[in-house]
């Protein structure tokens, strides 16, 4: 394959991916429990459920989330007024601030990822057999850790 064809492929591969996971998220903000709680405000609350210790700085939501710093920190912000999440200081280091998920989002985040992790099912399974989608998640498996040096 010359260069040419091969910059051709790489760029035509990765059109494909961002558009299916653009089609996809447009039709998964559709689920009428985001609109008690904003996609990308699950994202924050989910990523606090998936966490061993229940705590996060800002610095790790944001390794793992589409936003900025500030908007990270906004959101954060919000998210605490509405009872959803709080802040608490960890031991030895004064400076630093985790977040954690309070009771009522965790409640929050159940509720709505029960219904969301059924959306994708659905739209997952009617495109994508169960070989497909093993595929599918190794080869984005092999574009982050090739991203994250691993």
């Amino acid at each position: 394959m010359s260069a040419a064809a091969h910059r051709r492929l790489a760029t035509d591969s990765w059109e494909s991916l961002l558009r299916s996971q653009v089609a996809m998220m447009r039709e998964l903000q559709k689920e009428p429990s985001f609109k008690k709680l904003g996609s990308r405000e699950y994202d924050v609350l989910f990523n606090l459920s998936r966490c061993p210790t229940g705590w996060l700085r800002l610095n790790e939501i944001h390794d793992n989330v589409l936003l900025t710093q500030p908007s990270i920190s906004r959101m954060v912000d919000r998210l605490e007024a509405r009872g959803l999440i709080q802040r608490r200081t960890p031991e030895g280091d004064r400076r630093g601030v985790l977040i954690g998920l309070t009771e009522a989002g965790a409640a929050l985040q159940k509720k709505v990822g029960r219904a969301h992790v059924q959306h994708i099912t659905e739209l997952m399974e009617v495109a994508l057999t169960d070989d497909e989608m093993r595929t599918l998640l190794e080869l984005t498996g092999k574009l982050r850790a090739s991203v994250a040096g691993g």
